[in-house]
């Protein structure tokens, strides 16, 4: 499995290299910024996951996000923004831009751990659109609703916890219960809606107490996962 890593600070580049490398067995690719990085991935280089650096020469990291969400041909490809700026305003920036996550420098083994765990979840652990019509007995105009609500939840939830990194660990006047139990109410709607995956995800989150940061990387994730499902209802005839 590839994984490409994009920064212009060596030492950045390495560490973040190396926590990579000590999560498993990969297919490790660099680049020093996100031209160099392009121009990888014109010549065929299809990694599973980039991680990217958000502030570099030449194109930046919401520069070469652009670029690589406007190709079909990287839909697989899971981008994840890294950089010291903490703040909620720039990971609500990048997602609706379509990042799949973001982790902020220095960087920590857990949260480099909790990305790389995400690419284990397979097709196998997101139900078939079919599948959770005939198991609710809804039709694909209903889902598709059930979803969207999903989606919203989860967009209200990275931007609670981009507020937490910025407050030092607790959204504001959201005390710490807060998280889990949005956490909960996040974990039933995947298990209700078939995806399993993110639900595994959630609710190991649910029962510890992880670092603000890491969760807003882990929900962002299960964002996607949900607008991937959504996507696929979307292309099947709608039934009400």
């Amino acid at each position: 499995m590839q994984v490409l890593v994009v920064d212009d600070d060596v030492v950045s580049r390495m560490v973040l290299m190396h926590l990579v490398d000590s999560c498993g067995a990969y297919d490790i690719h660099e680049a020093e910024d996100g031209l160099d990085a392009w121009q990888q991935l014109q010549q065929g280089l299809r990694p599973a996951i980039l991680f990217c650096d958000l502030r570099m020469p030449r194109w930046s990291g919401m520069e070469l996000l652009e670029r690589v969400k406007a190709e079909r041909a990287f839909d697989a490809m899971r981008f994840i923004l890294a950089s010291s700026a903490g703040d909620h305003a720039t990971m609500a920036m990048a997602i609706s831009l379509g990042a799949d996550g973001y982790i902020v420098k220095p960087f920590e083994h857990a949260m480099v751990r909790a990305r790389m765990a995400d690419l284990a979840i397979s097709a196998n652990d997101v139900e078939r659109p079919v599948a959770t019509l005939a198991r609710l007995g809804i039709g694909s105009e209903r889902l598709l609703a059930y979803l969207g609500g999903l989606e919203t939840q989860l967009e209200a939830a990275v931007i609670a916890f981009g507020a937490a990194m910025a407050a030092g660990g607790r959204a504001e006047g959201n005390p710490a219960p807060d998280l889990h139990a949005r956490l909960t109410r996040l974990h039933a709607g995947c298990v209700t809606l078939g995806l399993a995956g993110s639900a595994a995800c959630l609710g190991a989150l649910a029962t510890c107490a992880p670092d603000p940061a890491l969760v807003q990387a882990a929900l962002a994730a299960v964002l996607a996962t949900v607008r991937e499902q959504a996507d696929g209802v979307r292309r099947m005839p709608l039934t009400p």
